[in-house]
Parts: C-alpha cells; structure tokens; sequence
C-alpha cells in the first residue's frame, strides 16, 4: 500500500510550482496547532445564536486531540513521508510527531463538519477550507494519504458525535 501512496505523492510533487508552493505554505498554517478552529470557536461563543456550535467545535477540537494527536499519532506510530523518503525537499520544517492520522486535517474536518451541521452555507465554505488543508498536506509531504483520509473520517465521525450527543447548551 505504501508504493501506492508515494506513487500519489511523487505525482502531487510533480505540480509544484513557485505560487502553489506559497499558497500551500500558507493554506496549512491556518491547520497549526488547531489555531483558526480554535479562533472560531471562540468567536461563535460570544453570540448567544452561535454559542451552541462553538461549543461543538471547541469540544470536537479537544476530543479529536485527545484521540488523534495523543493515543492513535503514538499508538500506531506511522512514519512520514518525509521520514522514509528525504530526497524530496521540503517547504516546511519536518513534523517531530508521528504520521496518522493527519491532525490538520482531523482539526479542520472537526471544525468545518460542525458548523456544517449548524449552518451548511457556511459550513460548505469551511469545508472547502478543509479539503484545501488537506490536500496541503500532500503537497508539503509530509502526509501519506490514508493519514489525510484517516484523519478526514475521524473528524466528521466526533463533529458529528458531538454534535449530535448531549445538549451542551445547558
């Protein structure tokens, strides 16, 4: 499987270009420690219409870290590509923490799935955000794919969990 995933990724490698590179750059730093899903929901917390889905995103956040970043990053302990393959030059500083699953992509699928379920005009908007952090992540190498997918479905899967669990508007 990994063969098929480098095929992937030395193809994405292929469209590098000096504006696609800047724009990658910048695309995944909105995914750097969770930052502009945080910012957000912290500002849809401050109107009493959007405190609900602030609270679902913030609370989605802290379960996607706790399973993604901590227990499944160690448990499953998945090198980067980046790591196997040092010859393809990076243009960002290489990661220090595991490969899967991707928590750009976990924290940005969180974010935008939960105010997809409050709002989906907005939240098409945010999802589209997300697909672009996503595909960043390829881009820069330092994701496999399945890192990208793995992380995509655990985010929509708590988004939608926490969305849907217990009334946190109380």
């Amino acid at each position: 499987m990994m063969g098929a995933e480098f095929e992937i990724l030395y193809w994405i490698q292929s469209l590098r270009s000096p504006w696609l590179d800047g724009f990658m750059r910048a695309v995944t730093s909105l995914g750097d420690g969770g930052i502009f899903w945080i910012l957000l929901g912290g500002v849809l917390l401050c109107f009493k219409k959007t405190r609900r889905v602030g609270v679902c995103l913030l609370v989605s956040l802290g379960i996607g870290y706790l399973t993604g970043n901590l227990l499944l990053k160690n448990l499953i302990g998945r090198s980067r590509p980046c790591w196997v393959d040092s010859g393809v030059t990076l243009l960002i500083e290489s990661p220090k923490d595991y490969s899967f699953p991707s928590g750009h992509t976990l924290a940005s699928f969180e974010g935008a799935v939960s105010v997809w379920l409050f709002n989906w005009k907005w939240g098409n908007w945010l999802l589209v955000l997300a697909v672009l952090v996503a595909v960043s992540r390829l881009y820069l190498f330092v994701h496999f794919p399945s890192d990208v997918l793995g992380g995509m479905g655990l985010g929509i899967l708590i988004a939608w969990g926490v969305n849907r669990g217990p009334d946190l508007k109380k």
